[in-house]
């Protein structure tokens, strides 16, 4: 502690104590001094030396607290600045009388931004012509057939290295645009909703749309800083391309074309459901998304497409945090992630196969750089990503139909392991959102919040219970979770995925299930002749069989008696012991070493020989 604050009130520091201004030159604890004359100039008291010593010591701070305030005062001016923006220092009358080398520097260090006053740009001129509104369409009621929906306009399909009737971009998981399946099981029905029965309310589970990836030190970007980083390397050939790539993509918000996703499946939504918000009885619709940029604009956009702009005033948009240590039914790994299997190392099993052979073209294409397994699978995610992003991509022209076969199961053994019906803690992950559906579909507010519910916005404001219509966006792990949650086994037929060969049949696809933009409903209905109340789910377009779910009966259109699917879930839920998967299991850590080529190149497999070579589009 500094003198400064010891000398606050009536005593001295410790280490003054014995030069106090009242001490007696007698006193026994202090030196004699003498008076001398002549030779030497008189000495200066104990006290007056204690004076000088203090005034020498404000001194220094002075000038010490000086020193800090500039320290802190000057960068301190220069964040303000960059908070300010050029147009507030535009505003500075000298701004013009400045040096230009000067004014050049401020401009890199505060760039320019556009100033924002529409004064001059009146929306509201009034003419705006009759505007008489129509009926609330209802095609999922009045149409005699679905509308199928495959289009990714204004993106560039890549069609090189592959059949006509093959469609590359429904091969990428995850990261294909949503489009509508054919089926999921039941081919004879659509979404449509029955002739014998009406549509009483609807759950819509909606992804964001197509997005940058994620700021995780994996895939492209981590393609492109290994590129970067090597140094006198040439590609030819099919690779030459590379010699003048740059990188061009951000991290984790929507890309243009994601954007896109959200309003036309918002303009979808209101022409296929749009009759239910005459039953809302003058209630706001209240839709849910949480604080993530892509999240918040997928609501918005999504919104914009299904109320018109301005859309503010015709729903409520609820959003919550999503950050670890927060409760999240939408984002149920932010308070839980139990341990599950090494599905890093089933991955590195299928690589060793399925990249085989473009390990092998691709480096013959390339001097003085080795390009390892895992450069080939982020230059086949590259192609995605830049695909959505900045509508083509040359690396998707460098591998064949059977390799894109080969990463799409990629994606599958990703998202069975990581997340679905291979990941143990599955269900604990995935019921907090099914605790939430029981509770709208049997109007009971939640009392207890034993899972990823959050308490703080279970009320009737932010939780109604009462409306036809509910929103909620999410992302893609929630997708892959509630298909064991929910009991969805006949995505399961065959049981684990293998990691030496692409299964003949399998259901469990991630780009029919979690693409960009994926979405989820389930329709309650009311149904003749007996006026009893079903359940459906309607999973990208087609209905999912419930026969997984006890009691549910099998039914060519997917129904199940709504009592009986309620009390399935009550007795899914009774069964999950949050506590004990997610408070005391081990969170998955991401290893920090890539598994060594070599190595990889040692399993004794071949099972990418097998796949079927089926020349039908998905």
């Amino acid at each position: 502690m500094s003198k400064s604050l010891h000398m606050i009130g009536d005593t001295l520091p410790e280490e003054d104590y014995e030069l106090q201004p009242t001490s007696h030159p007698s006193d026994p604890l202090l030196p004699t001094y003498e008076q001398h004359t002549g030779s030497k100039p008189a000495s200066p008291t104990p006290h007056q030396r204690l004076e000088l010593n203090r005034r020498h010591s404000r001194f220094r701070r002075f000038l010490s607290c000086l020193c800090l305030s500039l320290i802190i005062a000057v960068p301190s001016l220069a964040l303000a600045g960059c908070y300010l923006g050029r147009s507030t220092l535009d505003r500075v009358r000298t701004w013009d009388h400045l040096p230009q080398d000067f004014k050049d520097w401020l401009n890199e260090v505060v760039p320019a931004v556009a100033k924002v006053d529409h004064g001059a740009f009146p929306t509201n001129i009034g003419y705006a012509g009759p505007t008489p509104t129509g009926s609330e369409p209802a095609l999922v009621v009045t149409a005699p057939a679905f509308p199928m929906y495959s289009g990714v306009n204004p993106l560039v399909r890549p069609t090189q290295k592959a059949s006509s009737t093959f469609n590359i971009i429904q091969h990428w998981g995850n990261l294909s645009p949503f489009y509508s399946v054919a089926s999921h099981g039941l081919p004879e029905t659509s979404s449509l909703i029955p002739e014998q029965c009406t549509l009483d309310q609807l759950h819509w589970l909606q992804r964001h749309g197509a997005r940058y990836p994620t700021s995780y030190p994996e895939g492209p970007g981590a393609l492109a800083s290994r590129l970067k980083a090597a140094t006198g390397w040439k590609a030819s050939g099919a690779l030459s391309f590379l010699n003048e790539w740059n990188y061009k993509l951000g991290a984790e918000i929507l890309t243009p074309f994601g954007r896109s996703q959200l309003f036309n499946l918002g303009v979808s939504a209101r022409i296929k459901y749009g009759f239910l918000l005459d039953r809302m009885k003058g209630k706001l619709p209240v839709f849910r998304t949480e604080s993530q940029d892509r999240m918040l604009r997928s609501a918005q956009n999504f919104a914009s497409g299904f109320f018109g702009i301005p859309a503010d005033d015709q729903y409520n948009l609820e959003v919550t945090i999503e950050a670890p240590g927060f409760n999240n039914t939408l984002a149920p790994y932010t308070t839980c992630r139990g341990e599950g299997v090494d599905y890093r190392k089933k991955l590195a099993e299928w690589d060793a196969i399925f990249l085989k052979d473009a390990h092998t073209r691709l480096n013959g294409l390339v001097t003085d750089l080795d390009l390892s397994l895992t450069d080939i699978k982020d230059m086949m995610e590259m192609c995605a990503y830049e695909t959505v992003a900045l509508g083509y991509s040359s690396f998707c022209d460098l591998f064949t139909q059977k390799e894109w076969k080969g990463f799409e199961y990629r994606n599958d053994l990703y998202w069975w392991y990581s997340s679905s019906f291979g990941y143990a803690p599955a269900r604990a992950m995935g019921i907090g959102w099914v605790q939430e559906t029981v509770s709208r579909l049997t109007q009971t507010r939640l009392t207890e919040f034993n899972s990823t519910t959050n308490s703080t916005f279970h009320n009737d404001v932010q939780f109604p219970l009462d409306h036809p219509l509910y929103v909620d966006f999410t992302h893609d792990t929630q997708f892959a979770l509630l298909l064991p949650t929910m009991n969805l086994t006949s995505f399961a037929e065959g049981g684990d995925l293998p990691t030496d060969q692409i299964p003949k049949h399998r259901a469990f696809i991630a780009s029919k299930i979690m693409p960009f933009a994926t979405n989820l409903q389930i329709q309650v209905l009311t149904c003749s002749p007996s006026s009893s109340r079903k359940v459906r789910i309607i999973l990208n377009d087609a209905a999912v069989p419930l026969t997984g779910i006890q009691g549910c009966p099998e039914d060519d259109d997917g129904l199940c008696p709504l009592d009986t699917f309620v009390s399935a879930m009550q007795t899914l839920i009774g069964e999950v012991d949050y506590r004990k998967v997610c408070e005391t299991g081990k969170p998955v850590q991401p290893e920090d070493e890539e598994v060594d080529d070599e190595k990889l190149a040692e399993v004794k497999v071949d099972g990418l020989d097998e796949v079927e070579e089926d020349e039908e589009e998905k």
